[in-house]
């Protein structure tokens, strides 16, 4: 039974809508404070959609990100104590400790490699903000991590062309069950973390 094909369809006429570049940066920008959905789940499709404004919706999700990054480093800084829970809910409290030790040596470097951890990336900006790393390589390591990410799924629909687009409709449903079992993991990992 195909369940995620259908979902990917609906993805792509959606990826076409006068409100969906809006809705990318919104998208982008909450994710890098508190929502656990990645933006590249939007923006592949909007690349699929229209392949030749890719970069350009690309350029869109790392401002959203990097508006996002600004507000996750305030609280960080300002308000960490009052973030620690839903870092420990999201069972991440003791990755987010050995992150802020490496951020505090080498948040540049941190930064430029976060992009492709399994650790999502709010965690790297509350942690670069609890220990006042510098705003200026702040910047540039989340821009360059951040950024190679999204224009790398744009150039890789951009070049694939109609290959891209038939790969992505052939494999939605093993990636899109394989995402479902992967969700189902992590919360039940969490829950039982938590229970114990």
């Amino acid at each position: 039974m195909k369940i995620f094909q259908p979902l990917f369809e609906r993805a792509i006429v959606w990826a076409r809508h006068r409100h969906a570049p809006a809705l990318l940066t919104f998208l982008s920008f909450i994710e890098a404070i508190f929502f656990p959905v990645p933006p590249e789940l939007m923006l592949a499709p909007m690349c699929v959609a229209q392949p030749r404004r890719g970069f350009y919706f690309a350029s869109l999700s790392l401002l959203g990100s990097m508006a996002g990054m600004f507000v996750g480093y305030a609280i960080g800084y300002y308000a960490i104590e009052m973030a620690m829970p839903f870092i420990e809910k999201m069972g991440y409290a003791a990755k987010f400790e050995s992150i802020k030790q490496e951020a505090a040596v080498n948040g540049f470097w941190l930064l430029l490699i976060a992009g492709f951890t399994p650790v999502p990336f709010k965690i790297f900006t509350l942690a670069s903000g609890a220990v006042g790393m510098p705003l200026l390589p702040f910047f540039f390591g989340g821009a360059i991590g951040r950024g190679k990410r999204v224009f790398l799924v744009a150039g890789a629909i951009r070049l694939g062309g109609e290959k891209a687009e038939a790969a992505l409709r052939r494999f939605i449903e093993p990636v899109g069950w394989g995402a479902c079992v992967l969700l189902v993991g992590m919360i039940a990992w969490m829950f039982v973390r938590h229970g114990a």
